[in-house]
């Protein structure tokens, strides 16, 4: 039976994302990730180098025993489409970075978008495979470069931290960093894609990657939006 008949299965609806969303919340622990999370470390291990078995991205997400198996089964099928999804829809140039909901000042109108958890998530991808990101950033500054909207972002949030002085994104800066996410996104993964990393880069150390210069994560109010 040929492989391109086999139908993907179906991108999670807004209900089901709200289930897992809920379980994620209930379930995590100080430093776990949430929905806006698990979508940014999804998205790194789908745009880069060399794709991660479930077991591996499993450990970053799931902390717990499941209550029972049925919950087990419906929570890892819930994680499994949402990985097929991240994929599929920069396969068809249809992606958007789940972000977080935070309450914003009094002044304000409304709660705002907040990019931290997908960028958290996002680092955490890069530490799973960080040898290879690690050495090609070293060699190649281009790469660097379409990191830019999501290395801003992360600054910003605190993600990483960094010895050199930089100029705080204004909120309009935010939300113009924030709309270039899909486009870096898929920059990244049409990088990868056209220079895979080399037999060297796969055995690198990662010890030196860029969690060396990441801040411990931090819980997050709020909700998600997609």
């Amino acid at each position: 039976m040929s492989l391109d008949h086999i139908t993907p299965p179906p991108p999670l609806d807004d209900a089901e994302l709200e289930q897992l969303d809920i379980f994620l919340r209930e379930h995590a622990s100080n430093d776990g990730l949430l929905l806006d999370g698990v979508h940014g470390l999804l998205t790194a291990l789908a745009v880069g180098p060399e794709p991660a078995l479930p077991d591996e991205w499993l450990a970053e997400v799931l902390h717990q025993p499941f209550a029972n198996a049925a919950e087990g089964e419906t929570i890892l099928d819930l994680l499994a489409r949402l990985n097929d999804s991240v994929p599929a829809e920069i396969g068809v140039d249809d992606y958007e970075p789940i972000l977080g909901e935070i309450e914003a000042a009094p002044e304000a109108d409304g709660p705002v978008l907040s990019a931290g958890g997908w960028c958290e998530g996002f680092s955490r991808g890069i530490d799973l495979r960080a040898g290879m990101w690690e050495t090609r950033l070293l060699e190649d500054p281009d790469l660097m470069q379409m990191l830019g909207p999501i290395m801003a972002l992360a600054l910003e949030e605190g993600v990483f931290s960094s010895d050199a002085e930089f100029e705080h994104l204004s909120p309009d800066d935010y939300e113009t960093c924030v709309g270039q996410l899909p486009t870096a996104v898929a920059t990244l993964a049409q990088y990868w894609r056209v220079r895979p990393p080399t037999e060297r880069e796969r055995t690198a150390d990662g010890s030196a990657s860029a969690s060396t210069f990441r801040k411990p994560p931090r819980r997050r109010a709020g909700r998600w939006v997609n």
